[in-house]
């Protein structure tokens, strides 16, 4: 890993005051390091930090995840309500998923419209609308 992705990492936690511990600054220069989003499950971050020679257990990068999620600097991503990925562009945007490769990628924000919602139910308000796109190859 590089000075700068660390460099990166360590602003990235400390900037949402979340506390850069050896292994989240290891996984948050993984992340953002290079200042691309990203998008992992934590199986792929945690096989990633492996080849890196770090000593992280996927218990850790799970917790880790959730944890900087909570401290709003990732969102999750459910797709088929039982794989989780994290996603580092924390702005409302739909994705693409690619069900061949079990890969997702962002999707043009600005090629969506959505016309109109269901109203929410008494006592409840919109939270957030996820729009997951799923593709396969032909």
């Amino acid at each position: 890993m590089t000075s700068q992705a660390i460099s990166n990492g360590t602003h990235w936690l400390t900037s949402a005051g979340v506390r850069p511990t050896r292994q989240r600054v290891a996984l948050a220069s993984l992340l953002v390091g290079d200042g691309m989003d990203r998008h992992v499950t934590a199986e792929s971050l945690y096989a990633e930090v492996q080849r890196q020679g770090e000593s992280v257990s996927l218990a850790t990068v799970y917790n880790t995840l959730r944890a900087f999620c909570d401290a709003g600097l990732m969102q999750e991503v459910l797709v088929d309500g039982s794989k989780s990925y994290f996603d580092t562009n924390t702005h409302d945007h739909p994705h693409f998923f690619w069900e061949d490769d079990h890969v997702l990628t962002d999707a043009p924000a600005d090629q969506l419209k959505i016309v109109a919602l269901p109203e929410a139910p008494e006592g409840a308000e919109i939270a957030k609308v996820d729009v997951v796109i799923r593709l396969r190859r032909k």
